[in-house]
């Protein structure tokens, strides 16, 4: 557990747990590290390192620098300052954005991918129909404004499919995870957003050539599982994992499944 800086000035908080192979976590937008922790036991086999992006967690929160490039920049410095080599750089959500973003820059760093409910462009286009109506981000962003507890709230539920989880189930989840959890900053929570809503990074696909997981779950309603699906088109090296029934958050619903569809993707890597 411990602080980078970075040249910006920004504190980075990161954990580093285990020994082996490095395996970075990168959460989600709204999130922070603590949504790993049902995955706490890839330590055994792996240094598995999680860490809070800017304005998130434990993270400072500048008064602006929210853009994926940011982000990117930000993951440099931990790669230095760690010393990291060989690793797999797993994102979730928007966290699966800015590892597309930084993957260039770390490629000879990188032993695979692991984009887990992402999107290379969260809002549909005319050309592109495997994301949300534009309308959605700028709603959210809207209700953020207006009651961001409630927001905030409203959004972690919706990560989650009707029928996914019992009654008892999420709010184990909910206490142990979302409780844990520290909330950014409203300003941070809607610059990313904006971030979010502008990126297209359909670009930068066919050109990653390393070995990539694409998890998925098939009822996943903020990142459409057809995105996963059009990323495994495009990417040269990608497999492609559907959970069938499952939301935005698999690691958290179904963190067994998960961690053995990622263990096997990992014992291949790696062997």
């Amino acid at each position: 557990m411990a602080f980078v800086d970075t040249p910006s000035g920004v504190h980075l908080w990161f954990e580093s747990a285990g020994g082996g192979e490095p395996l970075v976590l990168v959460h989600g937008w709204g999130m922070s590290r603590t949504v790993w922790r049902y995955q706490q036991g890839l330590a055994t086999d792996h240094r598995v390192i999680a860490v809070d992006l800017r304005g998130h967690g434990r993270s400072s929160a500048p008064s602006s620098g929210y853009d994926f490039d940011d982000f990117a920049n930000d993951l440099l410095v931990l790669f230095d300052h760690l010393r990291l080599n060989n690793v797999t750089l797993l994102g979730w959500s928007m966290g699966a954005m800015v590892a597309l973003t930084v993957c260039s820059r770390l490629r000879e760093r990188l032993a695979a991918l692991v984009l887990v409910s992402g999107t290379p462009k969260f809002t549909a286009a005319d050309d592109y129909p495997f994301g949300l109506p534009a309308a959605a981000a700028k709603g959210l962003a809207l209700r953020l404004k207006k009651d961001y507890p409630r927001a905030m709230a409203d959004f972690y539920q919706g990560m989650f499919a009707e029928g996914e989880l019992s009654p008892e189930e999420f709010r184990r989840i909910k206490d142990e995870v979302a409780i844990a959890r520290e909330l950014p900053g409203q300003e941070t929570a809607r610059e990313s957003l904006a971030s979010l809503a502008a990126a297209d990074l359909r670009h930068l696909l066919p050109a990653i050539d390393l070995p990539v997981l694409l998890v998925h779950g098939s009822a996943d309603a903020i990142c459409l599982p057809e995105a996963s699906r059009h990323m495994a088109e495009q990417l040269p090296n990608a497999r492609l994992v559907i959970l069938e029934g499952v939301g935005h958050a698999p690691f958290l619903s179904r963190p067994t499944e998960f961690t053995a569809v990622l263990t096997k993707f990992l014992d291949g890597i790696h062997t």
